[in-house]
């Protein structure tokens, strides 16, 4: 009778055999791990995910949770094994990498405590389903298509870029803590590999991370170790290039893109209330008083457009023409206060309806722009499936925001043509501008103050930060309390406010790029990729 050969993803070394390496030791000692040491590793190599993401940007922790993560796999009986342990690392992941959300709740704890552990638990639980596909889909094709080592890490590449961009866009979409964000921070170097989102965008960066942090995953496979060195190392190498040549092109694109000063600035106002006093009606007055100041403060260069963060205003403008003067007062002859507010449906009639907006005032007082926040925060903003679900929204109000229309392009006379993005608008890929009527920056304005002192601002201004380089626009951030500052269209940080810091900055407004690739074809380009990538396991079915 004939034996059963061993599935090609888990053939092992015999102990003592001149064919186990130390790596091989590890890889086998990893995959042997049971019950809640496997487990309770997979959820730990979830964390080190995390850690590579801003503010921590240990980007070399990647060669830690990846490969940890697919040695652990290589213990897994089948599919839904397979299943439990990538869903344990996702929730390691997106716990670590989500629980400032829960500080939004603190702000009125009284009326949301409730909702504390769906807030830390709940959906880090709900988006670690993506992770545990993902893993599961790499077990079935590895043992349906019986793939080889290399061409299971490729699968894996594919299966988990494809999960990010689903939960990206499912259910109104969350892409946060994409792996590709692991180059959007601090690490040495890291804006130079940044520059690829130019050309495949930030999920295209995510499949060219995780392919090159799982190939060496492939070094503790004992079928490498009577083979030459070269061979033997081929996985780092590949790896190696897989971020090195993305990297060294992007140096070159850096070198040889200076930033532009237009001649244009702008000042931006951070005043950091605190979301305690945010809609207070007591402090309202001293709120409103605190932007006037900061904005009359004397510019030693002409400020086309004093900007202010989301909802700066805790009045209905478009009622209040008195406060509309004030605000003009502060503006240059020609030039402009853009503040983030609310805004009601026109008088005389009651309000009955109002979004989270972006308007305009010229010196005169007179709203001459607005934009209508589209993409709105669920359960923040408005709540979903509202006469099912007897809650009440996190924001202010009993009234449910309503949707703008979506990306749109403001010009101003005197000031270049831009795009608004109101707070997690701007971190959706490809639905910041509108490429038909194309802009000359992007003007992103938040309140982050909701998240206190976590990681959750440093990696708003992160993410926004990637949105200049994949559309090739300089992009200006205001937020109430976060991170505000300048990012040029490749991606340099000119100038910043740090979380905390009441005041302003004076500020060019950099030239913008023409159209990147990933600007002109979009996610088009990513399907190529996840297209090529495929390939190994094409091969295995023929």
């Amino acid at each position: 009778m004939a034996q059963p050969v061993p599935e090609p993803s888990v053939l092992r070394a015999r102990p003592g055999s001149r064919t186990e390496t130390p790596l091989c030791q590890l890889a086998q000692g990893v995959s042997a791990l049971s019950g809640w040491r496997r487990y309770g590793l997979s959820f730990l190599l979830g964390v080190c995910a995390t850690a590579t993401l801003p503010p921590v940007d240990l980007a070399p922790l990647l060669l830690v949770a990846f490969p940890g993560l697919l040695w652990l796999d290589e213990g897994s009986a089948g599919p839904w094994a397979s299943f439990r342990l990538g869903y344990t690392f996702g929730l390691g992941f997106f716990v670590s990498g989500l629980y400032w959300i829960a500080g939004a709740l603190l702000v009125d704890i009284a009326s949301f405590w409730w909702l504390m552990p769906f807030a830390v638990l709940g959906l880090p639980a709900a988006f670690a389903l993506y992770s545990g596909l993902a893993l599961c889909a790499t077990k079935l094709a590895t043992n349906r298509l019986r793939l080889p080592g290399p061409a299971r890490v490729f699968a894996f590449a594919v299966a988990w870029t494809i999960a990010e961009w689903v939960r990206g866009h499912a259910f109104t979409g969350l892409p946060w803590n994409l792996i590709g964000y692991a180059w959007s921070g601090g690490f040495p170097g890291a804006t130079a590999v940044l520059q690829s989102v130019a050309w495949i965008g930030i999920y295209g960066l995510s499949f060219l991370t995780v392919l090159a942090a799982s190939l060496p995953a492939l070094l503790g496979s004992p079928s490498l170790a009577p083979m030459s060195l070269v061979r033997r190392l081929a996985p780092a190498l590949g790896a190696g290039l897989l971020i090195v040549v993305p990297g060294v092109f992007g140096a070159i694109r850096l070198q040889t893109t200076p930033t532009v000063d237009r001649g244009i600035w702008l000042r931006i106002v951070q005043p950091s209330t605190p979301q305690t006093m945010k809609w207070d009606p007591r402090a309202a007055e001293r709120n409103f008083r605190l932007l006037l100041d900061l904005s009359a403060s004397p510019a030693s260069q002409p400020i086309a457009a004093v900007i202010w963060p989301e909802a700066a205003i805790p009045f209905l403008l478009e009622r209040n023409p008195p406060l509309r003067r004030q605000i003009g007062s502060i503006a240059s002859e020609r030039g402009y206060v853009i503040t983030g507010a609310v805004r009601a449906n026109p008088p005389p009639d009651p309000v009955k309806q109002v979004w989270n907006s972006l308007e305009v005032v010229n010196k005169d007082g007179e709203i001459v722009a607005r934009y209508d926040k589209a993409h709105l925060v669920p359960f923040g903003e408005y709540v979903p499936l509202r006469r099912t679900l007897p809650l009440k929204k996190i924001t202010p109000g009993s009234l449910d925001f309503s949707a703008g229309p979506g990306p749109r392009t403001l010009a101003l006379k005197g000031l270049p043509r831009f795009a608004a993005a109101i707070c997690y608008e701007v971190i959706f890929p490809g639905a910041v501008v509108d490429e038909e009527d194309r802009p000359q920056w992007i003007l992103n304005v938040t309140n982050d103050a909701w998240y206190g002192r976590t990681s959750g601002p440093y990696q708003h201004f992160a993410i926004a930060r990637t949105r200049a380089v994949e559309e090739g626009l300089p992009l200006i951030r205001v937020a109430n309390n976060g991170v505000s500052g300048v990012v040029d269209p490749v991606g340099r940080v000119l100038g910043r406010i740090a979380l905390d810091t009441v005041g302003y900055a004076d500020l060019p407004l950099p030239a913008a790029l023409g159209p990147t690739p990933y600007a002109r074809a979009g996610d088009w380009l990513l399907l190529g990729l996840l297209l090529l990538g495929a390939l190994p396991a094409v091969f295995r079915l023929r």
